[in-house]
């Protein structure tokens, strides 16, 4: 039988990292609306820019949408010019898509933004105690990979 001290550490824990990413995801979404973006566009840029020049179906698995909801995104995507769709040179039926460079623009600027969200969050703390949090948080999402 587990410990009744672990079992409300464990339970604490779970409450308060799920209020935490919760939060975090409001606060992401509110910045976005400084932006010209969606959050399903921010969240599409991102696949595209870390896994690059994705296709249709590849980021429709990666987005868990179906690939009719994706065409929708990425042809709004691409008449804000942030994207573009390319034929794959070794294969002309794969169509790719590939960020331009407003595309990664605004992909900084939104990070950036959050980065200073985060700053402003964290500015009392000691440098120690934010190392701390950043290797408690580097131990769990390595367990989860």
């Amino acid at each position: 039988m587990k410990d009744i001290r672990y079992e409300d550490t464990i339970t604490e824990l779970e409450r308060e990292l799920r209020h935490l990413c919760t939060v975090i995801k409001q606060k992401g979404r509110e910045i976005l609306t400084n932006f010209e973006i969606t959050p399903p566009q921010f969240q599409a840029l991102q696949y595209l820019i870390n896994e690059e020049n994705l296709t249709i179906g590849e980021l429709s698995n990666k987005m868990y949408l179906a690939c009719s909801t994706i065409t929708d995104l990425v042809d709004r995507m691409e008449k804000n010019e942030l994207v573009k769709r390319v034929r794959d040179e070794k294969d002309r039926r794969v169509v790719r898509i590939y960020v331009l460079e407003k595309g990664h623009e605004i992909i900084n600027e939104v990070l950036d933004a959050r980065r200073h969200y985060l700053d402003d969050l964290l500015q009392d703390l000691h440098s120690d105690e934010k190392k701390a949090i950043l290797k408690s948080v580097e131990m769990i999402y390595s367990r989860t990979v």
